[in-house]
């Protein structure tokens, strides 16, 4: 038998190969030359507008636009359909985000809390007032994305939201009709197609057809990766950083191997850039599910099949693990994308309690990344390349903020006096402390 997964033991493995392992740089994905050129692309649409977007979407998608058509009209999206079966999973898809997104949002409330007799301190939370939503289509269509960024932004209560997808890859210049049955659904009308870099830039800067946003969200290839990056430069606010995707799983003797080697498949097949990682404590468990992937493998398109064997192999692969709690020291170390525990029920809790650095974690192995990914509600635009132990998915909470409120009486603001007036002193702040100093002198 050809192996599929390369493998590894934790415990024989150096400090530097640890680090190694665990160490996905952006570098590696936002290389010198990509960066490059994509400053170029970004001042051009600086400087040329609709003009230098229409260029870049005929030279990178093959689609020859007009300014006037980089905006999809109303009429086509109000008559986009797709057949019955996808139209009843979105639905249910998008309902389930909903429910997800409206607790997220009942638990960002306004807050108030007299902190001492006099002063009151808390929160009011408001939506931001325009967000750009990135749905990829470079190698597939992808609804999906479109339901998961576009949910949470309504949920918010964003006044004003945009989508941008590239053209369909088969150069007919369409877009994919379920993006737009899922703009219909969610009430975003305001639907862009065009070159996802260049649409990027011409959202942060604004053109002729193109208003300007405050932020910009949504997954994509390097080249969308490093406009998000560079349009930072430009004071436009993006989420995260959103790299070739990446799962983990762990493992245990318990471990149904033929569900768990489903189940890998799942983030395998999306690129060869992609890494998926077994994490196990049983050497026959990896076995067992080293052969199911073998087989499985032959069942995918051919393109898909190479794209696995690179993510489960050359970029990933198994890490044998002594103990569940070495397991979640593997976990806490990579800080995975996506996390499924594919391990004894009664094991679950404590093994959730021990992780820290994970953007999902996927309990038990009726709980498949796929689901997560399309239906059960909770984020899949979700942090790489070891964001996860810095920042979140992808949910209402990205288009909320939040201003301070404060008030003080001038019994309080006597009592903290002195506080003021030295700090400001030590600071060099003359102002800051005659505020107080020369108000009740």
């Amino acid at each position: 038998m050809n192996a599929v997964l390369r493998r590894r033991e934790w415990a024989t493995m150096s400090t530097d190969e640890r680090r190694a392992f665990a160490g996905r740089s952006l570098h590696d994905v936002l290389t010198p030359s990509l960066r490059h050129e994509i400053a170029l692309l970004i001042d051009d649409v600086r400087a040329r507008g609709d003009d230098a977007v229409c260029d870049a979407t005929l030279r990178f998608d093959g689609v020859s636009l007009r300014p006037e058509q980089l905006r999809i009209p109303a009429d086509d999206i109000m008559r986009a359909s797709v057949p019955d079966a996808l139209q009843s999973a979105l639905v249910d898809a998008i309902d389930h985000v909903r429910r997800f997104n409206e607790v997220v949002r009942s638990r960002q409330s306004d807050w108030s809390t007299e902190i001492e007799p006099g002063a009151r301190v808390g929160e009011k939370v408001t939506a931001i007032e325009s967000a750009a939503l990135f749905v990829p289509s470079g190698k597939a269509s992808y609804p999906s994305v479109a339901y998961q960024l576009g949910v949470p932004a309504v949920v918010a209560g964003v006044p004003r939201i945009a989508l941008v997808v590239p053209p369909m890859p088969d150069g007919s210049g369409r877009v994919d009709p379920a993006v737009l049955v899922v703009c219909r659904m969610l009430g975003i009308d305001e639907v862009y197609r065009a070159n996802g870099p260049a649409a990027i830039a011409a959202l942060g800067f604004g053109t002729r057809s193109i208003s300007a946003v405050r932020k910009i969200v949504g997954p994509g290839s390097p080249a969308v990766t490093a406009a998000q990056v560079e349009m930072q430069r430009h004071g436009v606010a993006t989420m995260m950083v959103l790299g070739p995707t990446e799962s983990m799983m762990v493992a245990d003797d318990s471990t149904d191997a033929r569900r768990a080697a489903l189940d890998l498949l799942v983030e395998a097949e999306h690129g060869e850039d992609s890494t998926v990682v077994l994490v196990a404590t049983d050497r026959g468990v990896v076995d067992a599910i080293d052969a199911h992937l073998e087989t499985m493998l032959n069942d995918l398109p051919t393109r898909r099949a190479a794209a696995a064997r690179a993510a489960l192999g050359t970029n990933g692969g198994a890490v044998l693990v002594g103990t569940l709690a070495e397991a979640c020291d593997v976990v806490n170390a990579f800080a995975p994308e996506h996390l499924q525990l594919a391990i004894a029920e009664p094991r679950s809790d404590d093994v959730v309690a021990r992780i820290k650095h994970a953007g999902e974690i996927l309990v038990g192995q009726h709980t498949p990344f796929s689901a997560a990914n399309f239906v059960l509600g909770v984020p899949a635009s979700l942090p790489t390349s070891g964001f996860a132990a810095v920042s979140s998915g992808i949910t209402a909470a990205t288009f909320l903020k939040t201003t301070a409120i404060a008030t003080a009486s001038e019994a309080s603001l006597r009592r903290m006096r002195p506080t003021i007036e030295a700090l400001a002193d030590h600071e060099g702040f003359p102002a800051h402390g005659n505020a107080v100093r020369r108000r009740f002198d």
